[in-house]
């Protein structure tokens, strides 16, 4: 048994916790870049990813009388799942499709999206208590957040769903063309 009241382990420690946040931050980001169809930077994160699980697990293996170790590894592992989602949250990388049910006001909330320069295709459909606006309005994943600001200053009550999608063919994406 490790004495754990010196430094040496509880350095080990550290160094295993931050090696395994790291890798797993990566590992997080490297599985939504791959569902993204980012491969080359999915390749990068693989690759550096599995260096830091080499080192981490072997540091652990080589050591497993040491409760600290085993502790840090599994701390590790549970702090880069949310660190990695945070990272990738702020990256924002990717397209969003935003749908829209609006009973009453649908052509009021194309025109705000159309003025805050957010492309917008209209549909009129059948809902369960009668006639709405179904609204598709496709975005860089960065602008979700702002359009669905948009859509609930002019309707708070409006049917809102956001959905990941992976850009297939160009069109009209905002201020930009965009061309696979």
């Amino acid at each position: 048994m490790p004495d754990f009241l010196t430094i040496s382990p509880w350095i080990g420690a550290l160094i295993i916790f931050v090696l395994r946040v790291i890798n797993i931050a990566m590992d997080t980001l490297r599985v939504m870049l791959t569902m993204r169809n980012m491969k080359g930077i999915s390749w990068i994160l693989g690759f550096f990813e599995t260096i830091l699980f080499v080192i981490a697990m072997g540091a652990v293996l080589d050591n497993l009388n040491n409760i600290l170790y085993i502790v840090a590894y599994s701390a590790g592992f549970a702090t880069g799942n949310v660190v990695g989602m945070e990272i990738e949250k702020r990256l924002a990388l990717g397209y969003s499709q935003i749908s829209i049910i609006s009973r009453a006001h649908g052509k009021e909330i194309a025109q705000a999206l159309r003025e805050n320069d957010f492309a917008v295709t209209e549909i009129p459909a059948q809902g369960k208590d009668g006639t709405v606006l179904l609204l598709h309005c496709s975005m860089q994943r960065k602008r979700a957040d702002q359009a669905q600001k948009v859509i609930l200053d002019v309707d708070p009550n409006a049917f809102v769903t956001v959905e990941d999608i992976i850009l297939q063919r160009h069109g009209y994406w905002g201020n930009r063309n965009l061309r696979c």
